[in-house]
């Protein structure tokens, strides 16, 4: 079964350009090296410019462990870290196929 992920991050004012340097990275190592990865897209809020959503899709449970524990997420984080305005929150689907 497939697994949906949906991430709401807030950044700091001031911070976007640098959070979504560091994203747009990291997705394209998450797109080239996580076949079980079916989507990993960053959106940004059209009222709020500080709010990003993650709109994530998993071939399944095994697929969604390798991505948190991979080498790229995990590098990612401290370089993210100083832009947040706070903890993501983090909301997990279940695809309905």
């Amino acid at each position: 079964m497939s697994i949906g992920v949906i991430a709401t991050i807030k950044v700091q004012d001031g911070k976007n350009a640098e959070f979504e340097t560091v994203f747009t990275d990291l997705a394209k190592q998450v797109r080239a090296n996580e076949p079980g990865n079916l989507m990993y897209k960053l959106t940004k809020s059209r009222t709020d410019p500080n709010t990003y959503r993650v709109l994530e899709l998993y071939k399944d449970q095994d697929a969604l462990t390798n991505h948190g524990g991979s080498e790229h997420f995990r590098a990612a984080g401290p370089k993210l870290g100083p832009c947040l305005a706070g903890r993501p929150e983090i909301e997990y689907l279940d695809g309905v196929d």
